[in-house]
């Protein structure tokens, strides 16, 4: 009989090999357990959004989406029904609207990220450098929370 110890080992072992990309059968060999085990484990705690997650890019998530448009397109187009053809329209805009939304977010993200990483400096750098005020640092908050207000969030 195994231990708690020993069971929450195991399941923090299977979860690493989840987010690396094994198979849950692979799991189940490889930490001496059953496959069931590890699917009711992946299924309590989430590990395949979690695992979506950290593994897909905005990038590949927007060729995935550019995939799914080509393969619409071709399959109405080779349909010749007139109901689905009416419909492409609609369906191409909402796709363009979720590709605009992952680009725009990439933006806010990606600026915030630089932001807080020149912050830490400009935080660090005021240790030694008398220029470096926390008025200087107040106001390029300032302008660093305009420029995302009005240039990215809209």
């Amino acid at each position: 009989m195994t231990t708690k110890k020993e069971t929450q080992r195991k399941k923090e072992l299977a979860r690493l090999y989840y987010m690396q990309g094994e198979s849950q059968k692979s799991i189940a060999e490889k930490i001496e357990s059953t496959e069931a085990t590890v699917s009711r484990w992946s299924k309590a705690e989430g590990w395949e959004a979690k695992r979506a997650g950290t593994n897909i890019t905005r990038p590949e998530l927007v060729n995935k989406l550019l995939v799914t448009i080509n393969t619409m397109i071709d399959s109405v187009h080779a349909s010749n029904d007139p109901m689905l053809i009416g419909g492409l329209a609609d369906k191409l805009s909402k796709f363009a609207a979720v590709i605009e939304k992952l680009d725009k977010k990439a933006n806010v993200v990606d600026a915030i990220e630089v932001f807080m990483a020149f912050n830490k400096w400009l935080e660090y750098r005021m240790s030694y450098d008398k220029d470096v005020t926390p008025e200087l640092i107040k106001a390029i908050n300032k302008y660093q929370d305009l420029y995302i207000s009005e240039n990215i969030v809209k």
